[in-house]
C-alpha cells in the first residue's frame, strides 16, 4: 500500500517520508511562534538607476513604478527557532515595481535576486514561496569604527560588497516610510520537465509588508554608501556569471538612502499569495 497526502501539510522531495519540516511546519505540524526569537542585523543602502536597464529585467505583467531604484540588502540572521537556533545570512537585490494581474494591480518591490549562505532556507524559500534564491558565502559585516563593509563571494570569488560610511545612530522615527509599496514582489517559476523553455509553474506572488512581531532593537544612518559588483568569467562564477555581471553592467547614481537596523522577531512568511 502506498503513502497518502495529508490536506493541509507542507510537503516537498523527498514526499514519501511524511509532511516536510521547515520555517511553516515543525515536528507534529506545530507553527513556531516568531516572537523573541530571530535577531536580525539589516545593512541596506539604496541607489538612483537607469529606468532602462531596470525595465529590462522585470518579467511579464510587471511595469517599474515612478521611481528608478535599486536597493541592496544584506541581512545577518542569528536564533531562528525553526532551525533549532542557528541562523544564515542573505543578500538582495531588488527594485520599485507594479505587477498588472487579471483581477488586481499591485504596487510593490520587486526581488530580483536573493543570495542565502545555507540550502534550508533557499530550497523552503523557492519551493514554498516561488522567492528568486540562490546560494553564495556571505561573511558576517566588518565594522571599523563609524563603517561597515558587507561582501559576497562564490566558492572564494568575491562578486559584491557593500560599505556603508559614517553611520550614526538616529531614533526609529526618523527612518523613511515603505510609501506606496504592498510588500515584496516575486516571480515564481517552476520549468517543465524534459520541455526547454517551458513552466509547470508560473505566476507573481506577494509578501505583505506586515510585520507584528518584529521590534526595531537599534538604527542608525551613514552619510553614504557604495556598491560593487565585480564582472567575472564563467570559471569564476560557473553558475552565477549571467545574474553577477548583468548586475556589473547597471548605471547606478547617487546613494539616496543608508541605514542599519538591529531587530528581533519575524514570521514565517505562510502570508505570501499568488497574485490574482
Amino acid at each position: 500500500m502506498t503513502y497518502e497526502f495529508h490536506p493541509d501539510k507542507y510537503y516537498r522531495m523527498p514526499t514519501h517520508f511524511g509532511p516536510s519540516l521547515g520555517p511553516r511546519q515543525g515536528l507534529d505540524g506545530r507553527r513556531y511562534a516568531n516572537i523573541e526569537t530571530s535577531k536580525d542585523v539589516i545593512i541596506q543602502a539604496k541607489f538612483e538607476a537607469d529606468k532602462s536597464q531596470l525595465e529590462k529585467l522585470l518579467p511579464p505583467g510587471f511595469a517599474l513604478r515612478d521611481f528608478s531604484i535599486v536597493t541592496l540588502t544584506f541581512c545577518y540572521i542569528t536564533e531562528i527557532e525553526w532551525l533549532a537556533g542557528r541562523g544564515y545570512n542573505t543578500f538582495d537585490v531588488s527594485i520599485p515595481a507594479t505587477y498588472h494581474g487579471k483581477e488586481e494591480t499591485v504596487h510593490g518591490d520587486f526581488t530580483l535576486v536573493m543570495w542565502e549562505n545555507k540550502a534550508d532556507p533557499i530550497i523552503t524559500g523557492r519551493e514554498d514561496l516561488g522567492i528568486a534564491k540562490v546560494y553564495c558565502e556571505i561573511p558576517e559585516p566588518q565594522f571599523t569604527g563609524n563603517d561597515v563593509v558587507c561582501r559576497a563571494s562564490w566558492d572564494g570569488c568575491e562578486f559584491a560588497s557593500l560599505k556603508l560610511l559614517d553611520l550614526k545612530e538616529i531614533p526609529a522615527s526618523d527612518l523613511p516610510e515603505s510609501g506606496a509599496s504592498e510588500g515584496s514582489l516575486s516571480y515564481k517559476y517552476i520549468p517543465k520537465t524534459g520541455v526547454p523553455g517551458e513552466a509547470d509553474v508560473e505566476y507573481a506572488t506577494l509578501l505583505p509588508d506586515v510585520w507584528p512581531n518584529v521590534k526595531l532593537d537599534q538604527a542608525m544612518a551613514a552619510q553614504t554608501a557604495a556598491i560593487q559588483f565585480r564582472k567575472s568569467t564563467w570559471e569564476e562564477l560557473p553558475t552565477l556569471v549571467h545574474i553577477v555581471n548583468a548586475l556589473s553592467e547597471l548605471k547606478l547614481g547617487k546613494c539616496v538612502e543608508a541605514h542599519v537596523m538591529r531587530s528581533h522577531g519575524s514570521k514565517d512568511l505562510s502570508d505570501l499569495r499568488r497574485i490574482k
